[in-house]
């Protein structure tokens, strides 16, 4: 549940990442709150910002083509700032393997120096930060909840926590006021569905639509949670307008669990045609796999009154529509 979202109006906001999947699902619902929003964003090939993905409300912010990895860029951008949306963000496990140092700058280097230019130039600002249930490895027990040993498989993860920490040190040795919320699978419009490089659901859609078999990994039984992208904006809005959040470290996820094997056939249904295969892991997405995965998301319940609202056959639906429509921007 969002309250108070007047708070918006006339503030000014930043949000890292801001051309992709979540940061411009973000940018339209606040643009809509009255919000003055600038995007940041390097438009990198590698990852998934889109100019499309904004185009409907261009005319109504800012959009300033940098680098979060630039530190005096982002001293000055972040002044006089009321919020700032971190979602920047190198999110492709397997790239973090073969490109270990540029996964470093970005999700842990980066991170620093955005905190420091907050400490340095704009120390009442709000920073809500995009984490990752990544960070938990091969879970010891599910659900999983905030007090689970985190134990990363892969360097994504690795560099995702210590940008994490990073943000609730500030928050409680500088005054820098931020909160985290570790994220499940999201989905919706506007995500990258070219490829696999940030979530497998996208390249599912893509393959769904031009009729090709999904792959699905292994035996198919792993199962998993889902967000859409209307519940993961509503957490991040929720977790920006309440103070008690400061400091705080958050799930999020969803009651419905599905392996993967009924997610596919669920797709396919809603397609109304389709097919899947069934295929080994390739062995080096196997030695990072975590296995089955799901979120005790009942502290960010508590706490800020958040639930899914969305059910994932909903989600899906909407989701493969968006694409029907609007392929040729996303191939």
């Amino acid at each position: 549940m969002v309250k108070n979202t007047n708070e918006f109006e006339e503030k000014k906001v930043i949000i890292t990442g801001g051309l992709g999947f979540i940061g411009s699902n973000l940018a339209h619902r606040l643009i809509d709150l009255g919000a003055i929003v600038t995007l940041i964003d390097n438009l990198s090939p590698e990852y998934g910002g889109n100019l499309f993905n904004v185009t409907e409300i261009k005319d109504r912010l800012h959009i300033n083509i940098s680098d979060v990895r630039d530190a005096s860029s982002m001293a000055y951008l972040v002044q006089g700032k009321d919020y700032i949306f971190n979602l920047a963000g190198q999110t492709s496990h397997l790239d973090s393997m073969h490109d270990p140092f540029t996964d470093l700058q970005i999700n842990c280097v980066a991170q620093l120096s955005i905190l420091e230019a907050c400490r340095k130039n704009n120390p009442n600002v709000k920073v809500i930060y995009a984490g990752t249930r990544q960070i938990y490895g091969r879970p010891m027990y599910l659900p999983v909840d905030e007090k689970h040993l985190l134990q990363p498989t892969d360097v994504n993860g690795i560099n995702k926590m210590a940008g994490e920490w990073y943000h609730i040190l500030y928050n409680n040795v500088y005054g820098i006021r931020a909160v985290s919320l570790r994220l499940t699978n999201t989905y919706g419009p506007r995500m990258r569905v070219k490829d696999d490089r940030q979530t497998f659901l996208g390249i599912w859609i893509k393959r769904l639509i031009e009729n090709d078999p999904l792959q699905v990994y292994g035996d198919g039984q792993q199962v998993r949670d889902f967000n859409y992208i209307d519940d993961v904006v509503d957490a991040l809005i929720s977790a920006a307008l309440q103070e008690e959040a400061n400091g705080r470290i958050y799930n999020l996820g969803s009651s419905e669990v599905i392996n993967l094997k009924d997610l596919a056939e669920l797709m396919i249904n809603i397609n109304n045609c389709g097919s899947y295969d069934i295929i080994p892991f390739p062995g080096d997405r196997k030695k990072i796999d975590i296995g089955d995965y799901y979120s005790d998301y009942s502290l960010i319940q508590k706490e800020l009154n958040w639930n899914p609202k969305v059910s994932l056959n909903e989600g899906l639906s909407k989701t493969i529509a968006f694409y029907r429509n609007c392929r040729s921007n996303y191939w």
